[in-house]
């Protein structure tokens, strides 16, 4: 019997460009923890191996200070690790890999897969077919030469390689690296261990995509876990348990409102998120005055109380009630006016987009100004 951890796409290195930098900090800083996470769980699982399927590192230009803070994250598991290059840290003549090796940082017990062949793990009789990317983008399936290859008898045959199942993946995955989708048939494989798709997906019981071990995009796919993968005999049936490591779970919200009850409903959703999670909300539609600032303020609390938040409501047209104006006391004069070009901007059809936007963020502006006022200073 062999058991092994099948992990992929970590991406170390990431830079999370959208996110403020105190947010992308924590968040590259996560990937690297998840890593150690992973070795943990090798060691109280007690694998015979981790797999790792490709795109170990974002960019072939990390620094030398994360290729090294990299393989330190994998002293809690002493066993081997077999990381492939994937296409984001492809096998090129000039590679983060081949920096690695200059840094002489690689710990004794990791396999870099840099040429395609077959890896022997004696002690688990287990042949690990691997066809890492020596390019970034390949137009010929590189598990070809799996249908060909003679591993020793009685061994198990699994491969291990980075790239799009044709006709499996949905649109917009990272590579276009194919690969056949009968492969491990065709291959005589006991399990295919693939990397490139960011979530834990099935593609048949021996084919299997691991996802990202932390995610890093607001794509619902069930990224954030290991598989811990056993295979009793050569030719049986593995048996595939998703494990989540991942520290961190992205959420995509797009919101409309309506009517009020529609903010009480943001609002309460807002209350359930935490530290662990990053959010991206979109809202549009229309609020009255006090419904809006009510929103904002449950946007700030959120954002204080999540690790990352991006926020978009320049679709929200705040358009204030009867009631908004007494609280103002925006009833006539001036200040009625300007109430009502700010509204009249948001309500016409041929308003700019942008001027819509800043129209909304007036009047939150001049609510907020009003009512720092004293109640008998306020005046049209």
């Amino acid at each position: 019997m062999i058991r092994f951890l099948h992990t992929a796409d970590w991406q170390i290195g990431t830079q999370f460009g959208q996110f403020e930098p105190d947010e992308a900090a924590h968040l590259a800083q996560a990937r690297f923890d998840t890593v150690r996470r992973i070795a943990d769980e090798a060691t109280a699982r007690n694998v015979d191996a981790v797999l790792v399927a490709g795109d170990v590192f974002d960019l072939q230009t990390v620094s030398d200070t994360v290729i090294r803070r990299l393989f330190a994250a994998l002293q809690a598991f002493a066993g081997p690790w077999i990381m492939l290059p994937g296409n984001h840290d492809a096998a090129l003549v000039e590679s983060v890999w081949t920096r690695a090796h200059r840094l002489n940082c690689v710990p004794p017990n990791v396999r870099i897969v840099l040429e395609p062949g077959v890896v022997l793990l004696d002690a688990c009789r287990c042949a690990l077919l691997c066809a890492p990317l020596t390019q970034r983008i390949t137009y010929d399936d590189t598990t070809g030469f799996f249908d060909n290859v003679e591993t020793p008898p009685g061994y198990h045959r699994v491969g291990l390689a980075h790239g799009s199942v044709s006709g499996i993946l949905q649109e917009g995955i990272d590579s276009s690296n194919p690969i056949s989708p009968t492969r491990a048939a065709s291959a005589r494989l006991d399990y295919l261990a693939l990397g490139d798709w960011h979530g834990h997906l099935r593609v048949d019981d021996r084919t299997w995509y691991a996802g990202t071990h932390e995610q890093d995009r607001f794509r619902a796919n069930d990224p954030g876990f290991v598989l811990d993968v056993s295979l009793s005999e050569p030719s049986a049936r593995a048996v595939v348990e998703p494990v989540r490591v991942g520290q961190y779970q992205w959420h995509r919200w797009d919101e409309t409102i309506s009517v009020p009850t529609d903010v009480d409903a943001l609002k309460a959703r807002l209350a359930t998120l935490s530290g662990s999670d990053v959010l991206r909300v979109t809202v549009s539609g229309t609020a009255a005055l006090a419904d809006a600032e009510a929103l904002h303020v449950a946007v700030e609390e959120t954002r204080a109380r999540v690790r990352a938040l991006r926020v978009d409501m320049s679709a929200l047209q705040v358009l204030p009630t009867t009631e908004d104006l007494a609280e103002l006391g925006a009833q006539s004069g001036y200040l009625a006016k300007v109430v009502a070009r700010l509204r009249g901007l948001q309500e016409d059809p041929q308003s700019d987009p942008q001027q819509v936007r800043r129209a909304a963020e007036a009047l939150l502006l001049l609510a907020r100004f009003q009512r720092e006022l004293p109640r008998e200073a306020r005046s049209a």
